[in-house]
């Protein structure tokens, strides 16, 4: 498959996650073959529009969504110029894709999933994003909330989503050492839930290079914007 149409699938699966959270704060989204908007604000570090075509323009996206000041897009192929609208580039990423893995080595910490109110809780609490994780994601079998734990306490964490032929890696954060360990552990952890499926995301820094020692090729470009 061409890298381009990975980026796609990438982007699509990212929609999809945006689109499950926002509902889960009961904001009303909307799909089409060029964009995902949410209808109003979107929760905090979510964007209010992910491009889904390469060849948009800042008028075809901004008269669907509301554009004032707290208004983030995510720029899914780094082809629209939002400078003249108000907009400014927050960060620049990379979409990234691995095959499925073939026999995930053993994991030195105890990963499971996150099942309880009370579970999830905590989870979110490390991850840092508190409010954002809703009870509702519990209940949906497209994703799963995965803790890994070492000797009973939380030491990093991780979300997968699948979509149609991909499954999302998202919201890793680490607590402990060796970081690089825990990025392949994680990745054969959301791999291992999701079976024989291909692992897609988006990182840049350190975080992309780790993603690239675990088997993660870039696909494309993207960034977000952001109406300060």
């Amino acid at each position: 498959m061409r890298v381009d149409a990975l980026a796609g699938l990438a982007a699509r699966n990212n929609a999809d996650w945006c689109d499950l959270v926002c509902r889960t704060h009961g904001v009303d989204t909307k799909f089409d073959q060029d964009v995902w908007v949410a209808l109003r604000r979107s929760p905090p570090w979510y964007p209010d529009a992910v491009t889904l075509r390469e060849d948009l323009s800042a008028g075809d996206l901004l008269p669907r969504i509301d554009s004032s000041r707290g208004c983030s897009v995510k720029d899914s192929f780094a082809s629209v110029d939002l400078s003249a609208d108000g907009f400014r580039v927050l960060f620049a990423a990379e979409w990234i894709y691995r095959q499925p893995a073939r026999g995930p080595a053993e994991p030195s910490l105890g990963w499971s999933v996150v099942r309880t109110g009370d579970e999830l809780r905590a989870w979110a609490a490390a991850h840092g994003g508190g409010e954002i994780f809703r009870p509702a994601l519990l209940d949906d079998p497209a994703v799963a909330i995965l803790a890994a734990r070492n000797e009973g306490e939380l030491v990093a964490g991780v979300i997968g989503n699948r979509s149609a032929s991909v499954v999302g890696l998202s919201n890793l954060f680490i607590l402990a050492t060796h970081p690089g360990q825990i990025w392949a552990e994680a990745s054969d952890a959301v791999g291992a839930h999701f079976p024989g499926l291909p692992l897609v995301g988006y990182e840049y820094g350190v975080s992309l290079e780790l993603a690239r020692q675990t088997g993660f090729v870039s696909v494309g470009p993207l960034r977000v914007w952001m109406n300060d």
